[in-house]
């Protein structure tokens, strides 16, 4: 499978989707694609709301794409790299539409980035969720307002640094997930059935509701080079490129 993103319109709803051969972690081509098609479809008047979703049954987004990270040498590349994430999550607040994320599996890093700045989260009891860039050497620094916004800071913490898988449960009762399921096929039918509503609410107050609950956002702009410099440069650290390679091998052995 080559990495994709598509979208379609469908009653006045946008379902996006994106895939990646390597449990759909994100290059950084896949990331500046992604998020310019949730602006781009946030922008059509005929949308009402964006369905954000990812390819198989299997992880929802392992984050950021190894293969790439071992591959950049230099601090622009790497800052560029890690903005992706931040494109990505910024297009979801800023898009100015409703935006429903599918969580249909395990997820990692970028991904619970993704899935904490939906604006109404979908997930199967499969979907649980951890944050492990300590183990690579960095930290969740981009994803961190977002996060933080759903969880707080304590748990934010907690999960930076005890870096452990938590359950779909557990991201419920935290915010994270609205309504967990048990397979997805029981999940997908619920999300048609919510999304089908909210195409015949009033588009003015969807627009409000968007911004009213991303109040107290707008300091996530300058917030985001700051972030993205602590990642970019603790990448580059030779113990970070061998932890990653590390962790590489032994998920290929997993494999």
């Amino acid at each position: 499978m080559q990495p994709f993103v598509i979208s379609q319109i469908k009653n006045q709803i946008s379902e996006i989707t994106f895939g990646t051969p390597k449990s759909n972690s994100l290059p950084s081509e896949i990331l500046e694609k992604l998020a310019q098609t949730i602006l781009t479809e946030g922008a059509k008047p005929e949308v009402k709301v964006i369905l954000l979703k990812s390819e198989g049954e299997k992880a929802f987004c392992a984050g950021a794409s190894f293969d790439e990270l071992l591959e950049i040498k230099d601090l622009e590349t790497s800052k560029n790299f890690f903005g992706g994430f931040a494109k990505v999550l910024n297009a979801i607040r800023t898009c100015g539409k409703i935006v429903v994320v599918r969580v249909q599996g395990k997820t990692t890093g970028g991904g619970v980035g993704i899935a904490c700045a939906a604006d109404y989260c979908f997930a199967t009891k499969e979907a649980s969720l951890a944050l492990p860039e300590l183990n690579l050497g960095i930290g969740p620094f981009v994803i961190g307002p977002f996060v933080e916004r759903k969880i707080g800071k304590s748990q934010f913490t907690a999960m930076s640094l005890d870096t452990e898988f938590r359950t779909a449960n557990w991201a419920k009762e935290h915010h994270i997930y609205h309504q967990v399921f048990d397979n997805i096929s029981e999940m997908d039918v619920e999300i048609h059935k919510f999304l089908d509503k909210l195409s015949a609410k009033s588009e003015d107050a969807l627009a409000l509701i968007k911004k009213v609950s991303w109040k107290g956002t707008e300091h996530f702009e300058e917030l985001m080079p700051k972030r993205i410099l602590m990642s970019a440069s603790l990448l580059l650290e030779d113990s970070t490129k061998a932890n990653i390679e590390k962790i590489k091998q032994n998920l290929g052995k997993k494999n």
